[in-house]
This record gives C-alpha cells, structure tokens and sequence, in this order.
C-alpha cells in the first residue's frame, strides 16, 4: 500500500521510560511523524526516544491532563501540521505496531473515519485475557454501545485506533474527556458526526505495566458517565437535531412504562399491607401500562441500533 498520506502517531507518554524506545524502534516507515507528549511524568523521557524513529516531535504537557488531555494535545498539533491520520499508540509496548496499516486501510479507502482494535475477535486472544479483566471488558462494552449508539462496533475502550484529521477538526475537545473516559466520549462525539467507525481484529498484549484502574472501580467510574452520555444521545438524536417515529415511542412508552411499574408496586404494597386482593381491573391496567411501554421502550431500542453510523 503505498503510503500517499501524511500520517502522525500520538503517544501519550506517562512512566514509561522503560517502553517508549522500544515503541518508537517498531513503528513503520509508513508513518510520517510521531508526537510524544509528555504528561509531566516522574520519569523522564529518555535521550534515545528522540532519535529512535525518523522525526520524532516531543511536547511537554504544562500540568498532567490524563491520557485523555496529553492525546488531545497530540491531536491539536497534528491538526496544525495539516496531517491526514493520526494514530493513538500507548507507551507502554502494549500495542503490537504491526496493525497500523491494519487501522489506516479503512480510512485510506474511505470505508471509515475511525478505525480501532477490537479484542474480541481474536478467540485465541480472548482466552489469554484476565478472566476478570475480559467480564468488566464485555460488560462495559455493551453499555458503552447503548450510550454512544454505535451498536455494531465492540471493545469501545481499546485506545489503538487511528481517525481522520478531518474529523478531528469536526469534534468539540471540550466534550472529550481527559481521563479514563477519553475513548468512550470520543466515540460518543463522532457519532453526531455520523461517522463510521471499522473494528480491526488484534490480539491483546499484557506485559509489565498494570492499569492504575483497578477493576473493583470501574463500575463507580463509567456507569454515571455512561447514563449522562446515552441521555445526552438520545435528547440530541431524537429532540434536537431530528424528530422522528422513535422520538414518538420514547415520549410514549416511558411515561406508560414508569406509570405502569410505579402504580404497580404501590397497588401491591397497599393491598398487601389491609391483607387484601387488588381489584382485577386494577392488576389488569397495571399490566396493560406496563407490556405497552415497554414494548414502545424496544421498538425504540431496534430504530436506534438501525440507525447507528455503518459504511453505505
């Protein structure tokens, strides 16, 4: 594939003196240039790192921002070197460079703006991830489907993903978050975009490094900004920017949804309490509430996943 594009790689760079020339040594020529971005780490970037690759750029974050913030930064610079891809690589050799040309060839053939790595196609690979790592993995990545509505892509949280600079001018970096939430808030913003976004198969490397994120946490992290996110999504897709049919299911089905299920266990508590049978007319509107909302609730769920961003 000849190489016709100017292509950059991000590499966000946190305490990994001892990974970031090994990084630097296996990118391939195809690429045009590399900035490191250093995150105030403790450890300083080594000598080597900026002679271990052809034209290597190296920007030093004022304060830590988090991965998210220290690859917005790359993103900026790449954006005003007027570069055509940039790859996001993480700095601690845990990403195998081989799968560059991998995740541009979507974008150089216009199949998709965004193309990440996706874990789980690898069944190999899949069983060599840490039992408890693949089950948050696989949980995470079915809520993250439902938030960012891009429910025919999976493992939405690999951070090795290439995009165009393009659309990198199109998002707003505010409403990207700066931390550990930075891949899945990026996918949510692409999707106002209607970009599509290609899963590239990979194996999953685990070395030396251990994630600061301990597993135990991810629930109490994610979940809150998951819900704020899939809000945000369907208030914009179906109230702000269009109206449509399943605009009607949701005005309708989730006020007879909660109605049905909060009349529900009301009529149960006070007929329970006076020992008492609930009316049949009372069990059967109840009943009637609820199987009607949720059905609108799912007729709902089918037009949005039809409607999520795929190649034409």
């Amino acid at each position: 594939m000849p190489n016709l594009n100017k292509i950059a790689v991000v590499i966000p760079y946190f305490n990994a003196s001892k990974h970031i020339v090994n990084v630097l040594n296996k990118l391939p020529d195809l690429v045009t240039k590399v900035y490191v971005v250093d995150d105030c780490s403790a450890q300083q970037l080594p000598e080597a790192a900026l002679t271990a690759f052809k034209a290597v750029e190296y920007i030093k974050n004022p304060k830590n921002l988090g991965v998210g913030g220290a690859t917005k930064a790359g993103f900026l610079k790449a954006i005003e070197d007027q570069m055509d891809i940039v790859i996001k690589v993480d700095a601690d050799d845990q990403m195998d460079t081989t799968y560059i040309k991998k995740l541009i060839e979507p974008l150089i053939n216009n199949e998709a703006s965004y193309a990440k790595g996706n874990r789980f196609r690898d069944f190999k690979a899949l069983k060599k991830m840490p039992f408890f790592r693949k089950m948050g993995n696989l949980g995470l990545s079915f809520l993250t489907k439902a938030a960012t509505g891009y429910w025919n892509n999976f493992d939405p949280t690999n951070g090795f993903f290439s995009i165009k600079t393009e659309t990198l001018k199109r998002l707003d970096f505010s409403e990207i978050s700066n931390r550990y939430y930075f891949e899945t808030s990026l996918i949510s913003q692409l999707y106002f975009q209607d970009a599509v976004i290609k899963d590239v198969p990979m194996p999953a490397i685990y070395g030396e490094e251990k994630s600061s994120m301990q597993v135990w946490k991810m629930p109490f992290v994610f979940l809150p900004k998951l819900l704020k996110t899939y809000i945000n999504r369907l208030f914009k897709s179906y109230f702000v920017y269009d109206f449509n049919i399943s605009s009607v299911y949701i005005l309708l089905g989730t006020p007879l949804f909660l109605f049905g299920l909060i009349y529900g266990i009301y009529n149960w508590w006070f007929y329970s309490s006076q020992d008492l049978f609930a009316p049949t007319g009372t069990i059967m509107f109840v009943t009637l509430t609820i199987i009607v909302g949720f059905q609108l609730l799912l007729q709902a769920v089918h037009y949005d996943i039809m409607k999520a961003p795929k190649a034409k």
